[in-house]
This record gives structure tokens, C-alpha cells and sequence, in this order.
């Protein structure tokens, strides 16, 4: 006899079909084998001895604090510890509860989603001369000649900018950012490129947008999170997805002293009134990809709490997007240069894509596109 212990739990239905477990129990068994920490702030103390007692009695558990049998508390933070299959059968138990489980029901159905795309690697190219990497700013025929190249390394989407966005730096005038875009909208549009891979605006001006998107563009890359309506009706008018990315202030102040009570609730919070301001003016929820905004009005333990807990935007149904590409919280961690950033760039993205990111936005397409098929042959679709 042989024992050993299983390192992934990837490969969980392939292993139980591997020891012959009949067709209908595998998918019942994998569940079992994949365990889920869900946090829940503000629950109401009877809700929370309701919730301890149906966890126990389907072999889950309720970390709560002590005082919590008596009501000493009004309201209390506490984990839920579950495997797959036991936070659904909780999700329905808790359908029929009182003090707010049934609203909790829904939100726990959420966190069993999983991605549903496939891994995308999104190419930089800014048309400007600040970006804080050098190496990612291309003009004219230098600009088209980098796209036909990081379409050839993997790129699946080609993220075009003409402002930087890099802490401190300076606004420009709508007709400014216009005249640094439209060459290569243009030259998109000539070349035929936008019927090879998708191509996304990094703008948040509705002049800029609108050009892009009658240019064939694809997609809207907007670091404000759509905080002017008009963007949202221009994606809702020409068919395109958006991606709403978060951030605390503007880039000329977001990184002076960010603070959160919980960075994670916090954004997530930001996420569901920006979907629902979205659907109600007629963008479906599938063409909606969000973005935590690596960076953006965050510490370096901001960044890496999202990173961990990067899953949990997945209950919002949308597509993941992370964009850390050779940022400064990598020189936080361990002081290098913003051109030997790369070791640090792939350990990031990695990470996200682990926890759900299914596009990845970075300056190193070939690079990237090694390392993902390095990691998808480890980690093979459960």
C-alpha cells in the first residue's frame, strides 16, 4: 500500500474518475473536496445563530465571536467555513430565514461562480510620451509595427492610451488626448487589424471613446469606473463591452495617504453600484469586465489583499481583469527598477489568475503568454 497527499485539488474529478467512481457521484464528490472562507460583515446576532446551527448540521462551520449565544451584540463580523457542496445546500436552507438570510442566500449562491472564459492576454501601447514605462510608448508606424507584434506573441486584446494615469501626472485637454488616439484609430481601422484581435480605448473622455469605438474598437478601458454616464451610453450604442476599474481619488491624488476600514468590502461595494448604474441604462451585465485597480488609491497591503482575495468579485458574474504590470508595489516589496519589474509582474499575475482573473493586461505579451501556459498545464480545468 501507497499514501500520499494530493498537492491541487484541480484535478479532483479527473482523479476520482481515475479510481472509478461512478459518473453520477463525481461531480457530487468534487464538491466536497474544494473548501470556501467566506467573510460576513455586519450580521445580525439571531441571524448568526441560525446560520451557526444549519452550518453545523450540514458538517460546515460559523467562526463567531464569543457573547454571540446570548446576544450580547446587535450585529457581529463572523467566517463561514464550507466546502462547495455544503455552501449550496446552505444557500437553500437559508432561503427560508429570517433577520436577512434569505438576502444572504443570494449572496452566498454568488460565490460559487467560477470563470467562464478563458485566459486573454491584453497588450499596452500608450501614445503618449509620460507613461511610467518607457517601453510601452509607440507613435506612428513604430505603433502599428508593436500591435502586428503583440498580436504575434498572443495578445487577444490590444489596450490603446494616450494619457498617462501614473500617480501625479497631469490631465490633457480632450482635443490633446484626441490627436494622440486618432492616428492609431485610424491606422487600425485601414489596416484591418480590429478583425484580428479586440481593441480597447484606455480613455474615460466620451470624445476619445466615441472615436475609438467608430473605429472598430471593441472595448472601453475606463480607470474612473464609468463615473460619467455618457460612456456608458456610448458602449451601450455601439455593442462594446466596458470595463470598470476602481479607484480611491484621482491620479493626481490617489496615492496620497489611501485609506479603507476593509479595502475588499469597499470595493465590492463599488463594483455592485457601478453594475447596477450600468444595467439600468441598458449595458447588460456580460459585456461588464471589472478591474480592482491595482495601484489606483492603494497601499502596498491594499494591492495584496485584493490580490488574495481576488475571487470574490467573481459572485458579481462578470469577467476579472488585473493590470499590474511592472508597477511600483512590486518595487515595495523588493526595490528594482521599472524595467527589471518583470519576475515580479508574472508572480502577480499569476496569483490573480488563480483567484479568477481571466484577462490579463501587461507590456510583455510573449513573455506572459509563456508563463500562462506554463501554469495552465499545471493547473488543468477541474
Amino acid at each position: 500500500m501507497q499514501v500520499y497527499r494530493l498537492g491541487e485539488g484541480r484535478d479532483r474529478e479527473a482523479i476520482l474518475q481515475k479510481i472509478g467512481v461512478q459518473s453520477g457521484g463525481v461531480k457530487i464528490m468534487a464538491e466536497k473536496m474544494e473548501t470556501l472562507w467566506i467573510y460576513i460583515r455586519d450580521l445580525r446576532t439571531p441571524a448568526a445563530n441560525i446560520l451557526k446551527q444549519d452550518a453545523l448540521s450540514i458538517g460546515a462551520d460559523l467562526a463567531v465571536p464569543g457573547g454571540v449565544i446570548t446576544c450580547e451584540m446587535e450585529r457581529v463580523d463572523a467566517l463561514l467555513i464550507a466546502t462547495r457542496a455544503q455552501l449550496r445546500t446552505l444557500a437553500r436552507k437559508e432561503k427560508a430565514q429570517p433577520f436577512g438570510l434569505k438576502k444572504l442566500a443570494e449572496e452566498l449562491k454568488g460565490f460559487l461562480r467560477e470563470p467562464e472564459h478563458p485566459v486573454r492576454i491584453m497588450g499596452v501601447l500608450n501614445a503618449n510620451e509620460d507613461s511610467f514605462y518607457a517601453g510601452s510608448r509607440f507613435q506612428g508606424s513604430a505603433a502599428v509595427e508593436r500591435i502586428e507584434a503583440m498580436i504575434k506573441e498572443g495578445a487577444a486584446i490590444i489596450d490603446i492610451g494616450g494619457v498617462s494615469s501614473r500617480p501625479g501626472s497631469e490631465p490633457v485637454s480632450a482635443e490633446e488626448e484626441l490627436a494622440r488616439v486618432k492616428p492609431l484609430c485610424d491606422a487600425v481601422k485601414d489596416s484591418g487589424l480590429y478583425e484580428k484581435v479586440l481593441f480597447s480605448i484606455d480613455s474615460y473622455t466620451p470624445e476619445v471613446v466615441a472615436y475609438a469605438l467608430e473605429s472598430g474598437f471593441g472595448l472601453v478601458n475606463d480607470i474612473t469606473g464609468a463615473s460619467d454616464e455618457r460612456i456608458v451610453h456610448l458602449a451601450v450604442e455601439h455593442g462594446a463591452q466596458l470595463c470598470l476599474m476602481h479607484m480611491q481619488g484621482t491620479p493626481q491624488t490617489m496615492q496620497k495617504n489611501p485609506h479603507y476600514e476593509d479595502v475588499t468590502a469597499e470595493v465590492d461595494v463599488f463594483f455592485t453600484e457601478r453594475i447596477e448604474r450600468c444595467e439600468a441604462l441598458g449595458l447588460p451585465r456580460e459585456r461588464i469586465i471589472l478591474d480592482v485597480g491595482i495601484g489606483f488609491g492603494k497601499t502596498l497591503e491594499h494591492n495584496l489583499t485584493l490580490l488574495r482575495n481576488h475571487a470574490t468579485f467573481l459572485h458579481h458574474g462578470c469577467e476579472l481583469l488585473i493590470g499590474a504590470s511592472r508597477k511600483s508595489m512590486i518595487d515595495r516589496i523588493i526595490p528594482t527598477p521599472t524595467e527589471e519589474r518583470l519576475p515580479g509582474t508574472l508572480a502577480i499575475h499569476l496569483k490573480a489568475v488563480e483567484n479568477g482573473a481571466t484577462i490579463v493586461r501587461c507590456h510583455d505579451v510573449a513573455e506572459h503568454r509563456q508563463a500562462l501556459a506554463v501554469w495552465e498545464a499545471m493547473n488543468p480545468p477541474a
